[in-house]
């Protein structure tokens, strides 16, 4: 806190260690601390002068879950409070859940900066799969507009849609299967992640 021309204050730098769960470790000398343990300590290090600017590289690469549940509920405090935190991760789901915006980096380059939001609604898609009664072994020429895509066993299929469009083609795709005479004995629809959204980004020719 001194480097930086903060004043003591006991009271906040236990908090600290307390949120990361280092209070109990607090007169040990850090060469003794596991690996997940030094990690805590860097992050604690980097909160102890209040900053209002906070970068963490990778800050949750092998800490177990508990504790990583733990640190992004002081993150989620810090961002509550104004702090501006710029966070590197290759856990993609914790930055759909923590970030506002979102930066896609691929062999070096910055390929796309975008609010999540935005990115979700302009690159996600809903996938409908459906749980058939028989056994397919293949998609009828009459369905081939719709892209069906066919599991192996020959008894899911799957079915990408847009949820921004007029029409999703839900309703005249179960008919058409129904006049193909296509059962379906259960149906669940499921959206994009953003590491789906990732793969497809950084896939893209």
């Amino acid at each position: 806190r001194g480097l930086f021309g903060k004043p003591k204050n006991p009271a906040y730098v236990e908090k600290v260690l307390r949120d990361l769960s280092l209070w109990d470790k607090k007169d040990n000398k850090i060469i003794t601390l596991s690996g997940g343990m030094k990690r805590r300590v860097m992050i604690a290090k980097a909160l102890s002068h209040e900053p209002e600017i906070l970068f963490l590289d990778e800050p949750t690469a092998g800490v177990d879950v508990e504790l990583r549940k733990g640190m992004w509920e002081v993150v989620r405090t810090l961002q509550a409070s104004g702090v501006t935190i710029i966070l590197t991760t290759h856990y993609i789901e914790e930055a759909e859940e923590m970030a506002d915006r979102i930066g896609v980096i691929n062999k070096g380059e910055i390929i796309l900066i975008e609010d999540k939001a935005t990115l979700m609604q302009k690159l996600g898609k809903k996938e409908l799969t459906l749980q058939l009664q028989n056994k397919l072994d293949a998609i009828p020429a009459e369905l081939a507009a719709y892209n069906l895509e066919l599991s192996d066993d020959g008894r899911t299929v799957t079915y990408d849609y847009d949820t921004k469009g007029d029409r999703t083609g839900i309703t005249s795709l179960l008919n058409d299967l129904r006049n193909a005479g296509i059962r379906i004995s259960d149906l669940d629809t499921r959206q994009s992640s953003l590491e789906d959204i990732f793969v497809s980004i950084v896939r893209a020719p």
